[in-house]
């Protein structure tokens, strides 16, 4: 760790939060004297003090030990571009339109990549008053279900959250051409063209 980098990290990120060196103290029950040493580079924090430190600052504790973090590039804001993230333990669905890094249930969720899809997970679309009305053969028990399905377009996205053990019969709406996504608990997300 260079605790000048860490140092002037944690005095941008105090002010950016719009706090003083004696209130970022007081919340990690240590002296507003200690927050001045490390800002000006004289001292590093104690690692007891990095993840409480990291939550007040709303930063990783990777990036507050390295003394910076990466700020994403603009990706033109097309949103077929979006990266999904599904928690193995809970299920839980995280959608960004960017790099991020996401953490569920103590780990560390990689985004999952959209594979065409094959005959066993086949969506069956059709077209009824402008929205598309989506059905599979696909299981959908406890173990073994589609998790969601969305769809996607330059500029939007809808998605329908499913649950196990109910029959996925979904409509959408239709906003010209897009790309449909689905999610299986067992084999990854799919897509295809709309």
């Amino acid at each position: 760790m260079d605790s000048v980098k860490t140092g002037k990290l944690i005095y941008r990120l105090r002010h950016e939060k719009n706090l003083t060196q004696k209130q970022l103290a007081d919340m990690l029950g240590i002296s507003d004297r200690t927050v001045s040493k490390w800002e000006r580079g004289l001292g590093a924090p104690d690692i007891s003090l990095l993840n409480e430190l990291a939550n007040c600052l709303n930063i990783n504790t990777q990036s507050l030990l390295n003394g910076e973090y990466e700020v994403n590039d603009v990706s033109e804001g097309n949103m077929r571009k979006s990266k999904y993230y599904v928690c193995p333990n809970c299920k839980n669905l995280v959608v960004s339109t960017g790099d991020a890094e996401i953490y569920c249930c103590g780990r560390k969720l990689e985004d999952k990549k959209a594979q065409k899809a094959d005959s066993e997970h086949e969506i069956i679309t059709e077209d009824i008053e402008n929205e598309l009305y989506l059905t599979t053969k696909h299981p959908m028990t406890k173990e073994h279900y589609i998790l969601f399905v969305a769809f996607v377009s330059a500029d939007r996205m809808n998605i329908v959250k499913l649950y196990p053990e109910w029959d996925m019969q979904v409509r959408l709406p239709r906003r010209g051409h897009g790309m449909l996504l689905w999610y299986c608990t067992e084999h990854g997300l799919f897509y295809k063209y709309i």
